[in-house]
């Protein structure tokens, strides 16, 4: 049989198969339409039963989010503080390994569901008195941590809090901590967000930012030509930015809305803001902003005798440069600082930034901190920062938004060890950092005490309110020469350029005592009142009390009111203040008595 005759005969085959299972199939319908009383008309149809649908996928929590990176899922906080939350969110890659000292970069997507329950890691940092404890939370371990390397270089993350509403198109706040851009974490409780969100009806976040020389060094070695951002060493400043473009694209999954941003800050964090507020990368990536305690100044734009908050880029290059030769000597690569130079000669760019990189991030920060070279500041690169800051706002080259600033009435007073290095005799203290923060840590503001001001404060300022000598007016000559004096400068200048500028300042100094004349209004501590937070914290463990309560809770009522009503409006007048508050230069200052709120207007002549 040929192979012709072989197909026509499976044909066949097929074609009587298929009659057979035809007539089969309409002898099961005849069938089946009898037995249910049907086909009695004559003709009958057949219609085969389509498949099963598959299950539905699993239905996502309603805690879940989903991010431009992927899906989170945050944690229901309704019952404790009518708020939902998500921590932990990373907004860039960890800048580790090749990616040190570089911008940041977009965080890789994931599959599945993140848990966002926990804050991330802090950013590495020597330990400090504002620093995390051993388990990146405020506890004992801060006061033996002092001096040590303490966080992670892996470190990017935001942490989100909302009311537990369906509410959307809330105002969203991004917080940026303070710590002098060396320490500072977020899961510090004196940022827990849940209050104030709660308090203003907005979403608030706060962020990390690498500190230290992983945030801010000048070093031409580790500029790869490539971006302006990576060439600048602003690397802090960046993934400040970097946070806000997480906002941008992804305020509404939070019911945020991210057509009004309001940029916040205290203190080192309030100067990152303020650095940001200058920077042409940043312009359309908030609309509002809200410093307490910062500065922008160069010594060029103050008078004599004041205290500049930032330096020209030539000092961060000296630095920059002192490091490497320091870090080289430190490991034994060579023996002193004139052979470190002659070494650095020789070797290309990319063997230094391979050098660099390659350093253990805890002992880097420990030899360049030992070395007395750890102070860091935002740089005037000219491109991510002008080489005048100040000089931008004048020329009207800056982010124009609605400003609300705050200072504290004593800010000096946290600072008191700095007055033997300000033309004082002494330092202001006679107790070490780690003296102090035990001292803070185990106070209790309802239990008798037997700590006295002499026990802190080095007797040649007592009595404190001595005139010209005494602790108060020492403290205030760095209040005036730091604070009170980049304040006018900042202000002044943005008033040439615009009208809706509000300030604050905090004067509430009820603390029990010694710290009401230890601290007073110190600097930082108007946090507690902003935030809403009185526990927990080594603020809140020298503020609180019974016997303030009453007071001090009315005024943090008050002054989250008035901040809810800038987010929504760019504007902090509200009801609750009792009073008009008007513009720089005008100011309003914060009380209480111990059982009321006490808002004061001071009006510009």
């Amino acid at each position: 049989m040929n192979t012709a005759e072989t197909t026509e005969v499976r044909g066949a085959r097929l074609q009587n198969a298929a009659r057979t299972a035809a007539q089969a199939v309409a002898v099961t319908a005849c069938i089946a339409l009898s037995a249910c009383g049907g086909g009695s008309g004559g003709g009958f149809s057949f219609t085969p039963t389509a498949p099963a649908a598959p299950p539905p996928p699993p239905a996502d929590g309603p805690m879940v989010r989903t991010t431009t990176a992927g899906k989170i899922e945050g944690v229901d906080d309704s019952a404790r503080t009518g708020t939902w939350f998500w921590k932990g969110v990373p907004f860039a890659q960890p800048p580790v390994g090749a990616l040190r000292w570089r911008a940041p970069v977009e965080p890789e997507a994931w599959s599945g569901i993140r848990p966002a329950t926990q804050f991330g890691n802090s950013c590495l940092q020597i330990g400090r008195l504002f620093s995390p404890g051993t388990n990146n939370t405020f506890d004992a371990t801060v006061g033996t941590n002092l001096g040590k390397p303490v966080g992670s270089e892996d470190c990017l993350f935001v942490n989100i809090w909302r009311p537990a509403t369906e509410e959307k198109n809330l105002p969203v706040l991004l917080f940026v901590h303070g710590g002098s851009n060396i320490s500072g974490y977020t899961a510090d409780p004196l940022y827990d967000g849940a209050a104030l969100a709660k308090a203003a009806n907005a979403v608030v976040i706060t962020t990390s930012y690498r500190l230290g020389i992983l945030g801010f060094i000048n070093m031409p070695q580790l500029r790869p030509g490539g971006t302006a951002g990576d060439d600048s060493g602003n690397f802090a400043l960046l993934d400040i930015m970097a946070a806000l473009r997480f906002i941008r694209g992804n305020a509404a999954s939070f019911g945020g809305d991210a057509a009004n941003v309001t940029l916040s800050g205290e203190s080192a964090g309030a100067t990152n803001l303020l650095a940001v507020m200058t920077s042409p990368m940043a312009k359309g990536l908030f609309h509002k902003a809200f410093e307490m305690s910062g500065g922008i100044s160069l010594a060029s734009n103050l008078p004599p005798g004041t205290l500049p908050t930032l330096a020209p880029a030539s000092a961060s290059l000296a630095q920059g440069q002192a490091i490497l030769e320091r870090l080289l000597v430190a490991d034994g690569t060579v023996a002193d600082a004139a052979a470190a130079k002659t070494y650095i000669a020789t070797r290309t760019p990319a063997q230094i930034a391979d050098y660099m990189r390659a350093q253990e991030g805890g002992a880097l920060l420990t030899k360049v901190v030992a070395a007395g070279l750890g102070s860091v500041a935002p740089i005037p690169d000219g491109t991510v920062l002008p080489v005048d800051p100040i000089g931008a706002i004048a020329a009207d080259q800056y982010n124009k938004v609605p400003m609300l600033a705050g200072n504290t009435r004593d800010e000096g007073k946290l600072f008191a060890s700095l007055l033997g290095t300000i033309g004082f005799p002494k330092p202001g203290w006679i107790v070490t950092d780690a003296q102090r923060f035990s001292m803070m840590f185990s106070f209790d503001p309802d239990a008798p005490s037997a700590l006295t001001v002499a026990d802190i404060i080095d007797a040649s300022y007592l009595p404190v309110d001595t005139p010209g000598t005494g602790y108060n007016a020492a403290t205030d000559v760095i209040t005036q020469g730091l604070f009170g004096a980049s304040r006018d400068n900042l202000l002044n200048t943005m008033r040439t350029r615009q009208s809706n500028i509000w300030h604050y300042r905090l004067d509430w100094a009820q603390e029990a005592p010694p710290w009401n004349d230890v601290y007073g209004a110190a600097h930082a501590f108007d946090l507690p009142f902003v935030f809403g937070n009185f526990s927990g914290s080594l603020l809140s463990n020298v503020m609180g009390g019974r016997a303030n309560q009453p007071g001090r809770l009315a005024l943090s009522s008050v002054v989250m009111a008035s901040v809810g009503a800038f987010l929504r409006k760019g504007d902090p007048n509200t009801p609750e203040l009792g009073v008009t508050w008007g513009t720089w230069p005008s100011q309003l200052l914060l009380d209480a008595t111990p059982t009321a709120a006490r808002i004061t207007p001071v009006n510009a002549p």
